[in-house]
């Protein structure tokens, strides 16, 4: 890790860690160091605590997000997450995808991914959005989910790993 990367991750520790333990009628929606460090925080967005980002500097947010406590975002690519959606208890997006062969790990070899979450999106407690996913506007990820595929707009996935369920409209998906 470069001594720049430790920085931000140090920064997002301390940011997380104030978020955390700051008595929540002075933290309101977030706390103030956590809030510096994000990359983007739109009007009327909510954080829980507690709330863990590993640079805070990729995760960009609308304006109205609620993130719901005990959520993880593994922020080593840009993450956006669109206006009014929701993440509930747990979450987790990661953007690292380390390297798939053994020696590979043992240098130290990983890429990061972007993660993609659409406008009024809603995501069930204790899923997870893996490397590189897209979420659509609209869609539904159901509790405990692994989304490791885009999603369409307006569908509704389940299971693990996720799986179209409902699409857009109302349609069971086939």
């Amino acid at each position: 890790m470069t001594d720049e990367l430790g920085a931000l991750r140090d920064a997002a520790r301390l940011a997380c860690h104030e978020h955390a333990t700051i008595d929540p009628a002075q933290r309101g929606a977030c706390a103030p160091r956590l809030h510096a460090i994000l990359g983007a925080i739109g009007e009327g967005c909510f954080i829980e605590a507690p709330f863990h980002v590993a640079y805070g500097v990729n995760l960009h947010l609308e304006a109205g997000v609620y993130i719901n406590a005990f959520c993880t975002v593994l922020d080593t690519a840009r993450v956006t997450i669109g206006a009014r959606s929701m993440l509930g208890p747990g979450v987790h997006i990661y953007c690292a995808d380390h390297h798939h062969e053994v020696e590979g790990r043992k240098k130290g070899l990983e890429r990061a991914l972007p993660v993609t979450v659409g406008r009024e999106v809603w995501i069930g407690g204790h899923a997870t959005l893996l490397p590189g996913v897209t979420v659509g506007d609209g869609a539904i990820i159901a509790a405990g989910a692994v989304v490791t595929r885009d999603v369409p707009p307006g569908a509704t996935v389940a299971g693990v790993p996720a799986r179209v369920a409902r699409l857009a409209g109302g349609d069971d998906a086939a």
